[in-house]
């Protein structure tokens, strides 16, 4: 497959406060003092790489080519933000390569497992487990879900504002927005949801945020903003809660009647996110050989 460059320029990496800075710092001071032996010379690169579990990012995967470009996009700034990390792809479905084959590919070793799935649901519980239990040449841990967390809603808000939300939106007593996401039969799917709108609307300023769900739960978009026109809410922003654009996605935008925020996709806090639940997971007592831990909480 050729790969087309994105049709927007990469967005900057965010600054930082000056605990932040002195963090990535040192992080990346040991990155790069690892890359040298005692003696002064530099270690061979596949040694560097074995030191560390391998990060599988888990797509569920889409017919959008859009998709598979924005993950790959998003898993760049992850290598730039961890440059010795060895970092790879692996589908639940509809893309290449399979997450059964990326394992496969790894050989031996330790692998974390990082859903880019937002919320715990089936494919969390039961197809990730399923996988790394049949990769039985790996000690392998799945992590938690990307959500909920503060650094989500942090992406949630700039994607809203990129839109065109200003915070003097937030003060008008009709003003409220619609978290999109995929939806899911899980209960705790639902409630992830329900508490990353929560955290959105105090990031908005109080401004009243209510999920709704493109497929297997409710209500569905049109049927949120009803329920928010019932409350006097007409001027509905819609903030995208999925990692990369899709179906669902192009669901929820197109019955938007103002503002639709574009879908998370290679926003620096992604990134970021994504190597806080592979350091999580390894920061958990090392499992047994072959065994599998499952590390599925989201905090």
């Amino acid at each position: 497959m050729t790969e087309t460059a994105p049709e927007h320029p990469r967005e900057p990496l965010p600054l930082d406060s000056t605990a932040q800075l002195l963090t990535r710092i040192t992080s990346q001071l040991g990155t790069q003092l690892s890359l040298v032996s005692l003696n002064g010379t530099r270690r061979p690169m596949h040694r560097i790489r074995s030191s560390a579990p391998t990060l599988v990012a888990v797509a569920h995967g889409s017919r959008d080519p859009q998709a598979l470009r924005t993950v790959l996009e998003l898993l760049d700034r992850v290598r730039e933000l961890r440059p010795a990390l060895d970092v790879r792809l692996g589908h639940i479905e509809l893309n290449e390569p399979l997450l059964p084959d990326t394992l496969d590919g790894i050989g031996r070793g330790d692998a974390v497992l990082v859903p880019l799935l937002l919320g715990r649901g089936h494919h969390v519980r039961h197809d990730l487990p399923l996988a790394a239990a049949a990769a039985s040449r790996l000690r392998t841990r799945v992590a938690a879900p990307l959500g909920p967390h503060p650094l989500l809603v942090e992406a949630l808000y700039e994607r809203l504002v990129e839109a065109g939300w200003r915070d003097e939106d937030g003060t008008s007593r009709s003003a409220a927005v619609v978290l999109a996401a995929a939806g899911s039969r899980d209960p705790d799917s639902d409630a992830d949801a329900r508490r990353t709108a929560a955290m959105l609307g105090d990031r908005l300023g109080g401004v009243p945020v209510l999920p709704a769900y493109a497929s297997a739960a409710g209500p569905d978009v049109p049927a949120a903003l009803r329920a928010l026109a019932a409350r006097g809410r007409h001027r509905v922003a819609l903030a995208s809660y999925f990692t990369a654009p899709g179906r669902f996605a192009a669901l929820s935008a197109a019955a938007a009647p103002g503002i639709a925020a574009a879908p998370l996709g290679a926003h620096p806090a992604m990134a970021r996110l994504l190597l806080h639940r592979y350091d999580q997971a390894r920061a958990a007592d090392a499992p047994a050989q072959g065994a599998l831990t499952h590390l599925l909480a989201p905090a």
